[in-house]
């Protein structure tokens, strides 16, 4: 079983984990997607955000009783047995290498209003991605706590240029700028696109649950860090991308490679341009550093528990999951080398597709497991009882159910959101996955 948790990371860095793992590279680049749909992309923030307060209730009610490292991963073993187990693990970890790729696109061209060169030569974009990439694996080798607290940094530094956007920029608010009359789809479909959409960036809402056993006091740490983290990055994401939608014209807004720092130089002139494209760029390098940290996190656990090859389960001597990492880190190199000939726009929207329904598939477990471990938790303390006239009542976890069910629903919804190629995309990977998991158990 995956180990529990003994560490020693506190709440403020496992708050900066959750909230530094979102506040990355969506609240970027998003609003260059977005723009197509106009003010109805405040519906889709708005069925998001729901969303993501739901699925943190969950995380954070699996968490206070099962503070267990590999977070959705081991859930779902715990609640339906290991072949379930796996595929979450393998799932998520495509959506963790994927949505790593993603990142490091997104960290590059928030780096082209200082080297304007990276957004005219794929070639060169696409190197630079990948070295980002391999210097936030350097960093998580030397071991989770450092990295946690790099995280904590990169957290802090951002915020501070985001937020004044976040407030002071709805100053430079034109509401013209919404307007849904160029909008070619109706709103109940672009409400689910830009859902989808929106959902990347609240992606790591689950972080804190992943390095359980390195977090001092999970039962509660992990709980109360998840659910701070997301409420806070929901309120800044809100408010940060509308104030952006609405200051600039959804034609330019839509080409941009740096729409947030294309949003602040029109509201401050080039300081606030060259000020924001920074403190972008610092923050999807901390989002990269975090989503790495749980890259190596997650095949490790699943190897502890003989579900993974067990190369997997190496660690080195400063305690990181060295092998996970590496392997981890070579398939987004092979991915950004694949896609690197589209532009950078083109290039994040579509990793971003394929990462939000790779990670929807382990949260969609994770609802559904929630009532299952508490009726199981209820068997175990009834055993050397009389179980028939001790059976656990429904109504004692009736919150819990609802929690689950809305949950469930919203799951569910998200991921025929992100469109029907999309989903076969990710199934078919995740169906890559089985014959692995028969040639780990048939060697075992």
């Amino acid at each position: 079983m995956a180990e529990r948790a003994t560490g020693g990371i506190g709440f403020w860095p496992a708050a900066a984990l959750v909230a530094g793992n979102m506040i990355g590279s969506g609240i970027f680049l998003l609003p260059a997607a977005l723009s197509a749909f106009g003010g109805y992309s405040l519906i889709g923030w708005g069925v998001s955000t729901v969303g993501a307060i739901l699925l943190a209730l969950t995380f954070a009610a699996l968490s206070r009783r099962h503070p267990l490292t590999g977070g959705p991963y081991a859930y779902t073993r715990e609640a339906f047995g290991p072949f379930s187990g796996f595929l979450v693990a393998w799932g998520y970890w495509i959506a963790l290498w994927s949505g790593n790729a993603a990142i490091a696109v997104a960290f590059i061209a928030n780096l082209t209003p200082f080297f304007p060169v990276l957004g005219k030569v794929p070639a060169l974009a696409a190197g630079c991605c990948i070295a980002s990439v391999w210097f936030a694996t350097w960093l998580n080798l030397r071991g989770v706590k450092e990295a946690s607290y790099f995280q904590l940094v990169t957290t802090i530094l951002r915020l501070a240029p985001i937020l004044l956007v976040a407030t002071v920029g709805f100053y430079h608010f034109d509401e013209a700028n919404l307007s849904v009359a160029h909008v070619k789809v109706g709103w109940l479909d672009a409400a689910l696109q830009t859902a989808a959409l929106t959902l990347w960036s609240f992606l790591g809402i689950e972080s804190a649950t992943v390095p359980a056993g390195d977090i001092r006091n999970p039962e509660k740490n992990i709980a109360r860090a998840t659910i701070a983290g997301t409420i806070f990055s929901a309120i800044v994401f809100v408010a940060a991308s509308t104030a952006v939608l609405g200051a600039i014209a959804p034609g330019q807004l839509e080409q941009a490679a740096a729409p947030f720092a294309l949003a602040a130089g029109k509201m401050w002139g080039d300081a606030g341009y060259y000020l924001v494209a920074a403190a972008a760029a610092i923050a999807c390098l901390g989002a990269l550093n975090g989503w790495i940290l749980l890259q190596g996190q997650i095949p490790w656990a699943a190897a502890v528990d003989g579900l993974f090859p067990r190369w997997f389960g190496h660690k080195n001597r400063r305690g990181a999951p060295d092998t996970a990492l590496i392997i981890s880190s070579v398939l987004i190199t092979v991915m950004v080398l694949f896609n690197y000939s589209k532009t950078l726009q083109q290039q994040f929207q579509q990793m971003i597709l394929l990462a939000t329904l790779s990670s929807l598939i382990p949260y969609l477990f994770c609802a559904i497991a929630a009532p299952v471990l508490a009726h199981k938790g209820d068997f175990r303390r009834s055993a050397g009882r009389n179980m028939f006239t001790k059976l656990p009542k429904f109504s004692k976890h009736r919150k819990l159910y609802l929690l689950a069910a809305f949950t469930t629903l919203f799951s569910i919804a998200a991921i025929i959101g992100t469109g029907w190629l999309t989903v076969a995309y990710g199934l078919a990977l995740l169906a890559a996955g089985v014959p692995v998991y028969f040639f780990v158990v048939n060697k075992k």
